[in-house]
């Protein structure tokens, strides 16, 4: 989970159920000081991915919820995707990108000696994935193994 200050784990908290209710997964908030302004963004994803009319729906119902709950001095409220580069961080992450490719970056190198690779993700469970490589080998990873995980993007 995302360290966040204590207004963004407040709207992360207020949103979540909203989120929910919808069909989005919420995946972060964030409340920062930009240029002379004070944002309040939230990320919202599913499978298959967000679009700015999804980022549109989802902001019309919460900002007003937001407004009476949250007591901040926001200038700015965004909702936004995630982006395609954002780092997996728990287990719903990976769930929700099942059967995607992910290139992996583990603390220790393998058995083959390599500290990285991409595979597309088999199932995750608890705090287990299991990936396949692009060998067709099928590789069982604890999340505490692995260090940063992203989706694979082909250009």
């Amino acid at each position: 989970m995302a360290k966040r200050s204590k207004t963004a784990q407040e709207a992360y908290d207020i949103a979540k159920p909203e989120a929910e209710k919808m069909g989005f997964d919420l995946v972060d908030a964030e409340y920062k000081k930009e240029g002379q302004g004070m944002f309040l963004r939230l990320f919202i994803d599913r499978k298959g991915g967000i679009s700015i009319d999804d980022c549109e729906a989802f902001s019309k119902v919460i900002d007003p919820i937001l407004d009476e709950k949250l007591k901040c001095d926001a200038d700015f409220f965004e909702v936004s995707s995630p982006g395609l580069t954002r780092p997996l961080d728990d287990i719903s992450d990976y769930i929700r990108y099942e059967g995607e490719k992910i290139d992996i970056s583990l603390f220790k190198a393998d058995e083959t000696g390599s500290k990285k690779f991409t595979g597309t993700i088999v199932s995750a469970l608890d705090d287990t994935v299991v990936f396949k490589k692009e060998d067709d080998t099928e590789v069982k990873l604890a999340l505490s193994d692995i260090s940063k995980a992203i989706r694979h993007i082909d250009f």
